[in-house]
């Protein structure tokens, strides 16, 4: 069953408003890098081999540790950890208990409160995450499980509850969640993965990176698209301009200027993932035949298509301007949102692009089958799969489509996968 984002949220908050009003430590709101916001510095719970607690501070905005505190043994094998909020952290023990550690400070020294066994078994997770909206996530033999969590300090079942287990196939090296539900994670074989959790059955998977990534065998996020991943012994730190688009080409690497080069030698790591968050940008305004945005090409598309406006190849209709109007066939609208000058064709909008790979396809991109039809690639469902989203003028009986298909086998809208192909207009930024 899936709570409301709504319901969630306010859940969310209630988690945050219980960490801030012990006291913890207040630090000055100042904004990451680019689009992350941060409540002020990144804290990142760990467990060391010997079972101690350790409380690391981050400058968000310069990737700098300002601390680091080491508390007193938790009194049992630690085997995952996820920070729920600042004072709270979840952690998992090898024989399958689950703790509560509660943080009485975290300011000059690292002083726990209490820890309490609130789940008697049952809890093998190998990994465990919170996404700071109020659902926490678990890897366990490739399987990932999903609960609510409902209070800032859970005291079992009555907290944690609404288990589903959201598919198979996730067989992951490291786990880090990166906002409401959003979750990245690494391979074996070297990817960087984002994935968009929706429901039972039903998630989005990009890869935003294909290799580099086999290293690091900790990766952590407070949200906001920043990232901490360990390699060696260093922690590593990335910002993700824009975490939501599932496109791995704006992560800005920090090689030459991580965190610490060495001595993280913490056995798990858990960022708190409602530290930051990502704001997006004021999106920028094209003009007809100029450079254009991705994001502003998805949003010209939604807006026919929340019209609905009606197929016609002779027909035109206004864009969300209302200052130009566009033919309302497949390659009008695809034209549209591009904000073109003119209603190109089929056969002439290769002229205003550039043909890619399928595997390369970003929002705003095309598929383009020049003897009959052209959709507009919306985003990836399942990369590896080759599944993605797309908007069409489909046909007078269909109008305009928002769907799914895959771009190396079967149909996209009615037509055969294997005559379309990829097309990236000349003046995407």
């Amino acid at each position: 069953m899936k709570l409301s984002r709504a319901i969630r949220r306010t859940t969310a908050t209630v988690l945050a408003v219980g960490a801030m009003s012990l006291g913890m430590v207040a630090t000055t709101a100042g904004a990451a890098h680019a689009a992350a916001s941060c409540s002020g510095n990144v804290s990142m719970y760990g467990t060391l081999s010997d079972g101690r607690l350790t409380y690391t501070q981050i400058a968000p905005d310069t990737g700098n540790r300002v601390k680091t505190l080491t508390g007193p043994n938790l009194g049992f094998t630690p085997k995952a950890m996820a920070a729920l909020n600042f004072n709270t952290v979840l952690v998992t023990s090898t024989t399958g208990d689950l703790y509560r550690v509660d943080v009485q400070t975290n300011n000059t020294s690292l002083t726990l409160a209490g820890v309490t066994k609130i789940w008697d078994g049952g809890w093998t997770f190998d990994k465990l995450v919170y996404d700071g909206a109020g659902h926490l996530y678990g890897t366990v033999d490739g399987q990932l499980h999903q609960y609510l969590v409902s209070q800032a300090k859970p005291a079992g079942s009555a907290h944690i509850g609404q288990h589903v287990v959201i598919d198979t196939g996730f067989v992951l090296k490291t786990l880090a969640a990166a906002g409401d539900d959003r979750i990245v994670a690494s391979t074996a074989d070297g990817r960087l993965l984002s994935y968009k959790i929706n429901g039972v059955d039903d998630w989005d998977r990009t890869v935003l990176k294909s290799s580099g990534w086999s290293a690091v065998d900790s990766l952590s996020s407070p949200g906001g698209g920043l990232y901490y991943g360990r390699t060696n012994g260093g922690m590593y730190w990335y910002h993700d301009a824009d975490p939501t688009d599932g496109d791995g080409s704006d992560i800005t690497y920090h090689s030459d200027d991580p965190v610490d080069a060495s001595g993280w030698t913490q056995s798990l790591l858990s960022a708190y993932a409602n530290n930051c968050a990502y704001g997006a940008p004021a999106p920028a305004e094209s003009v007809q035949g100029g450079t254009i945005s991705r994001n502003e090409v998805i949003a010209r598309a939604k807006d026919w298509y929340t019209r609905n406006v009606p197929y016609s190849q002779s027909a035109y209709a206004s864009d969300v301007d209302g200052d130009h109007t566009y033919r309302t066939d497949c390659s009008g609208f695809v034209s549209m949102a591009w904000h073109l000058t003119t209603s190109l064709t089929t056969q002439t909008l290769p002229s205003a692009s550039t043909q890619i790979s399928k595997s390369d396809l970003r929002p705003g991109d095309a598929l383009n089958y020049s003897a009959e039809h052209v959709v507009l690639f919306a985003g990836w469902k399942d990369q590896d799969a080759g599944t993605f989203y797309y908007y069409s003028e489909g046909s007078p009986s269909t109008d305009m489509n928002y769907s799914t298909a895959n771009v190396y086998s079967g149909t996209i809208d009615s037509h055969p996968a294997s005559s379309y192909v990829a097309l990236r207009y000349d003046k995407i930024a």
